[in-house]
């Protein structure tokens, strides 16, 4: 994900984290100045949608504004030759049903402790 709150924000004629933070509080907004300037400056790992609503309201756009999808690098696709779950090595393409585990009890099965 393409993360653009520095282009949504410069549409808006605010340049600078501080004038963001303004704009934030006007909402009811308050993060902190740092975690504005870590959202200035970069893409944050996690937003929550509660505060992308405020973020949205504040600037006056839409989450598609401030997020867009890029398409996944060849090293970050999935590859039908990388790595595959234990037990996957042959497997047909029909539904996976389950397999009866082989003679491990014997018996019904011991009540759970109290």
């Amino acid at each position: 994900m393409k993360w653009s709150l520095r282009m949504v924000a410069a549409q808006r004629d605010l340049w600078r984290p501080t004038e963001v933070l303004a704009a934030f509080r006007e909402v009811g907004f308050n993060p902190s100045l740092s975690k504005v300037a870590a959202m200035w400056g970069g893409t944050p790992i996690s937003v929550r949608l509660d505060d992308l609503d405020k973020i949205c309201t504040a600037l006056n756009c839409t989450v598609g504004d401030l997020l867009q999808a890029e398409p996944l690098d060849a090293a970050q696709a999935p590859s039908e030759h990388g790595q595959k779950a234990v037990g996957a090595e042959e497997m047909g393409s029909g539904p996976v049903r389950p397999s009866p585990r082989s003679g491990q009890r014997s018996g019904p099965r011991p009540l759970p402790p109290n």
